[in-house]
């Protein structure tokens, strides 16, 4: 029990709850029974991922209301910072908006939990420590650079506490991004299965429900016994799959059909951005999926050595499941897999 508080379980605002790393993180939470205050833009979104929640307050509003956002910030433990936006829509927001969870944090003594990424190390051909120096090569990547100094700085100032975890690609249930939803609902309709760039190299991705045991487990500990670290990071990889192409394979025999696979090109990314802004936004990141980008996760592994990754035959069959349910309305049931 956490001396300061006397309370039996930490209370949470969830930011950007009915996104992809968000819904995973809130899922985890109530499972756990812990209090847990959601701000979303539509109700009626979150009450259907999130039914039945004796536990869950949804309060609906915009996060970049800053009055709205320290309300609901009084008595929480933590605040996780989920929120996303379209890349279109990055600048101009993204750093508005973390400058208003900072302050929120620092009036109510919460610790700050965000989800990081790699776009801070650009094309980095060594595997992302927890103390690798930023070396962004892209717009979005100082951005990310500026919004994770933001944070720091303010924990070494003795403002909030932050824990920063860092994260590659993700997939699970609702996970929506264009580069992931197509997989999985081309999958159940048998169609091709859509990438970017190559399909024939290693590619780092964590299966959401995996990265919020994670983040839950981080936040415990720092619940528990807090660190002496204001300002804290940890990678967490998931899996490295030998290819893209391969992992679709095991896709296409859980779906029960052999699926081919659609590699979209640097050159007609190019050009469907014109008539698409969020591809424009997509093309200067192109070069996560032309290499091999790694985080090197060792540290929170051993933190952690009791954890082990959700099998992937499960992590693709629960994906599915929700795709099929929540997506296509109907039911999924994994072909016979053979031993």
């Amino acid at each position: 029990m956490n001396s300061i508080t006397h309370k039996s379980s930490p209370e949470i605002l969830v930011l950007g709850a009915t996104g992809s790393i968000g819904y995973a993180v809130t899922v985890n939470l109530l499972a756990r029974q812990f209090p847990v205050t959601i701000l979303v833009r539509n109700r009626a979104k979150a009450e259907a991922l999130f039914p039945n929640q004796p536990t869950l307050t949804i309060v609906e509003g915009d996060a970049q209301d800053a009055a709205l956002l320290n309300q609901l910030a009084i008595g929480k433990d933590f605040i996780f910072h989920g929120i996303n936006y379209p890349y279109n829509k990055w600048f101009g927001n993204m750093d508005t908006v973390t400058q208003k969870v900072i302050d929120a944090a620092t009036k109510n003594q919460a610790t700050i939990v965000f989800p990081g990424n790699v776009y801070n190390f650009g094309n980095t051909k060594e595997p992302i420590r927890e103390d690798s120096l930023p070396n962004p090569c892209t717009r979005k990547g100082q951005l990310r650079v500026a919004i994770e100094s933001m944070m720091e700085q303010a924990a070494n100032a003795g403002h909030c506490r932050v824990i920063n975890v860092r994260l590659p690609d993700f997939w699970g249930p609702n996970v929506l991004n264009e580069g992931v939803a197509p997989i999985f609902e081309n999958a159940l309709n048998g169609k091709a299965l859509p990438w970017v760039a190559n399909a024939d190299i290693p590619h780092q991705a964590v299966f959401t429900s995996d990265a919020a045991e994670i983040i839950a487990r981080l936040m415990l500990r720092e619940w528990e016994k807090p660190t002496t670290a204001a300002y804290q990071v940890w990678n967490y990889g998931g899996t490295t799959v030998p290819s893209l192409r391969s992992w679709f394979t095991q896709i296409s025999r859980l779906v029960g059909k052999p699926l081919k696979v659609e590699v979209y090109s640097r050159l007609m990314v190019t050009v469907l951005g014109v008539f698409m802004p969020v591809l424009r936004e997509v093309k200067e990141m192109l070069y996560l999926y032309e290499n091999t980008i790694l985080l090197d996760d060792k540290k929170v592994r051993t933190l952690f050595p009791d954890f082990t990754p959700t099998p992937m035959d499960d992590a693709l069959t629960e994906t599915l499941a929700w795709f099929a349910e929540h997506r296509l309305h109907r039911s999924f049931e994994p072909a016979t897999i053979a031993a």
